[in-house]
């Protein structure tokens, strides 16, 4: 199968039913690419980009397999959607390990002087956030269940809760991108 020859959809989803190694094989020539480009000009590594495209694969195949495929566009966007939910999802986990949890204790200079200066980005930024904002990843960042999080906001439920802790949490992201000094520590910890 050539690199540039069109395969359509319903082929490519046999093929992967089957685990047809033609198949497999021209899906990682002529995916991969886009995988590539998104993670890496989203904070990704190389070696991301292979755990993603491999994760996004096994995701594709298990749809498949369940019959839970539901093609709302051609199969190259619904993969690359796939892949950038992989990402974003792996991204939220290193986020929430690394900017919100400060208990990882290391001696290192360089590790101590990025810890102060994103403890900083992240109360400036966390003062800037609006009120109910602070509140949400406050509850969130002291144990509370989504379940609590919605009883005591009294919103309809868990799911709502889910969605504003996550738009709060974008909005902290964004503020402290605009910090100065959050470059500061991009630079210390590469």
């Amino acid at each position: 199968m050539g690199l540039f020859k069109n395969i359509p959809d319903q082929t490519i989803i046999e093929g992967v039913r089957q685990q047809d190694d033609k198949i497999l094989n021209w899906l990682y020539d002529n995916y991969l690419q886009f995988v590539r480009k998104y993670v890496l000009n989203n904070s990704g590594s190389t070696d991301d980009v292979s755990d993603v495209f491999q994760d996004s694969i096994i995701i594709l195949y298990n749809q498949i397999t369940e019959n839970n495929l539901n093609l709302t566009t051609d199969l190259k966007g619904y993969f690359y959607g796939i892949a950038r939910n992989v990402w974003n999802a792996q991204l939220r986990k290193k986020l929430r390990t690394s900017e919100l949890e400060f208990d990882i204790v290391e001696e290192d200079d360089v590790y101590e002087t990025s810890r102060e200066i994103l403890e900083r980005v992240v109360n400036r930024a966390f003062q800037k956030l609006p009120r109910d904002q602070q509140k949400v990843l406050k509850l969130f960042s002291e144990g509370h269940t989504f379940e609590m999080i919605a009883k005591k906001l009294d919103l309809v439920s868990e799911g709502n809760a889910r969605k504003k802790k996550f738009k709060c949490k974008e909005s902290l992201l964004d503020l402290m991108k605009d910090d100065p000094e959050y470059q500061e520590y991009l630079r210390l910890i590469k």
